[in-house]
């Protein structure tokens, strides 16, 4: 056989095992189970290596056929795949049963069901949903949380705005699950949950991964101007609203909680590059950090450590409210004390 052909045969068999492979993954996570989506999934693995044997052994008669056949059905599956549309109309967990209503009256933001639960453990908790008004020209502040919750690439992000009149509120894009479903990373890809943006309370979303979930949190104090600090906060508005209006599928790798806050920033300036930090979202602070996003004056591993938030969450009361909360995890986190006195 001659190098291009062989080439182009390598190719070819390559192709197929990554369509297979992802096949099999899609049924896996779309079909419902546990019977029916074994036999699918196992039929179409088997068609799979019966194409893969046609690939390699194409003088053979009797496997001309599969690879056709493979052909055909990865048509079907993708005609299927292209179907499968987000909604609204779900039962939902409770911690993500509503989503997040805004109107803007000039400076005056109302925010409709800020989510403030009390959690006790992840599955004990009371919930509770509100309606608060904000200012923004009283808009003093952003921090960066991360929560690490899968090793030390992966981590949750979130943001945190604070305001002068005390006020704070957290903006976090979450897969929103349905009632007894959990995360999957893997899941994720392949469209098994749909996006929420939550606004809650620190007492609610930083607490919980802090205390109930037992999570490893970080508070970096971003350095962000008055009118980026603006932008950025309606930036998470209009987000919301465009999910109110139209669901959208969770993707693990190009839709989660750290692409969006890129996307904002990128709308605010076009010239931030894309990074592999994107991906690996455990390592997102220190890519804000090189583009001089965190606070000024000190080393990122000085950040990172006067940071971590845990020992202070942990020490607090059960019964500590929202401002003793905010203010014990930024006790000693560089910057936090100078932001709040702004005007």
């Amino acid at each position: 056989m001659s190098l291009p052909r062989r080439v182009a045969a390598f190719a070819l068999a390559a192709a197929i095992v990554l369509a297979a492979a992802w096949g099999a993954m899609a049924l896996w996570f779309q079909l419902p189970g546990p019977g029916p989506v074994q036999v699918v999934v196992l039929a179409w693995c088997l068609l799979g290596v019966a194409g893969l044997a046609a690939c390699i052994r194409r003088r053979e008669g009797r496997w001309r056929w599969a690879l056709p056949a493979f052909g055909f059905a990865l048509v079907a599956l993708l005609a299927w795949w292209s179907t499968l549309t987000p909604s609204h109309e779900r039962d939902w967990a409770d911690d993500v049963a509503r989503l997040l209503e805004s109107e803007v009256d000039g400076s005056r933001v109302t925010l409709r069901n800020v989510r403030n639960f009390d959690w006790r453990t992840p599955d004990d908790y009371t919930p509770r949903w509100e309606t608060r008004e904000y200012d923004l020209d009283q808009l003093v502040s952003a921090d960066l949380v991360m929560s690490y919750w899968m090793g030390p690439a992966i981590a949750h992000t979130l943001v945190s705005f604070g305001f002068a009149d005390g006020q704070r509120v957290v903006f976090s894009l979450e897969i929103r699950k349905e009632r007894g479903e959990s995360f999957s990373a893997i899941g994720g890809f392949f469209r098994e949950f749909e996006q929420v943006l939550v606004a809650a309370d620190e007492n609610d979303i930083v607490r919980t991964r802090s205390n109930a979930r037992g999570e490893d949190v970080y508070l970096y104090r971003l350095n962000l101007p008055p009118e980026t600090l603006r932008a950025l906060f309606v930036g998470y508005l209009d987000a919301a609203a465009a999910l109110r209006r139209e669901p959208a599928f969770y993707n693990t790798l190009v839709s989660n909680c750290t692409t969006i806050i890129f996307e904002l920033a990128r709308r605010i300036t076009p010239a931030i590059p894309m990074d592999y930090r994107l991906l690996l979202s455990g390592y997102f602070a220190r890519y804000a950090y090189e583009l001089g996003a965190l606070v000024p004056g000190y080393s990122y591993e000085e950040l990172r450590q006067r940071g971590y938030i845990n020992p202070r969450a942990r020490a607090l009361p059960a019964d500590a409210d929202s401002a003793e909360f905010s203010r014990a995890i930024r006790q000693g986190v560089p910057g936090a004390d100078a932001a709040e006195r702004a005007p």
